[in-house]
């Protein structure tokens, strides 16, 4: 399914939902699962060939679970470049959002090369489902 197909379908069950006598946090937890699951599929389209998203399940690039507030360049045992090792970056919403549209000229020296993801929605929905998928026990995997 394209990316703009999938994402006109949950708009429908969004507007769907609008005319439905839902209480208020009713239709803003709908509208969160499905950003979440929106997020996963184009995470799965544009993300999912260099990373994983569950340690059980890895890939080439190091892992992205519990991504949200990970120092940038820790995740153990991943061969980083040193400018993404030494920028000090913790990757926050903004920083991933940077990253997403232009990773080189966000960290130049990098070793990541990818296409980059300019349309705020797709950032939005990526960014929903990797805030998913990060603990909030307050750990950050660092060095």
């Amino acid at each position: 399914m394209s990316v703009v197909r999938f994402l006109a379908c949950g708009v429908a069950v969004v507007t769907g939902l609008a005319g439905m006598a839902l209480p208020a946090h009713s239709s803003d937890a709908a509208f969160s699962k499905i950003k979440i699951e929106a997020g996963e599929k184009l995470f799965d389209s544009e993300c999912r060939r260099c990373h994983a998203a569950d340690a059980k399940d890895p890939s080439y690039g190091p892992l992205l679970e519990n991504i949200i507030g990970r120092g940038a360049g820790t995740y153990p045992d991943f061969d980083y470049s040193t400018a993404l090792e030494a920028s000090g970056i913790v990757w926050t919403e903004a920083a991933l959002r940077a990253w997403m549209e232009d990773n080189t000229g966000f960290m130049p020296g990098t070793k990541m090369r990818h296409v980059g993801i300019t349309d705020r929605t797709v950032q939005d929905f990526i960014i929903a489902y990797l805030e998913s998928i990060t603990t909030r026990d307050g750990k950050e995997i660092s060095k």
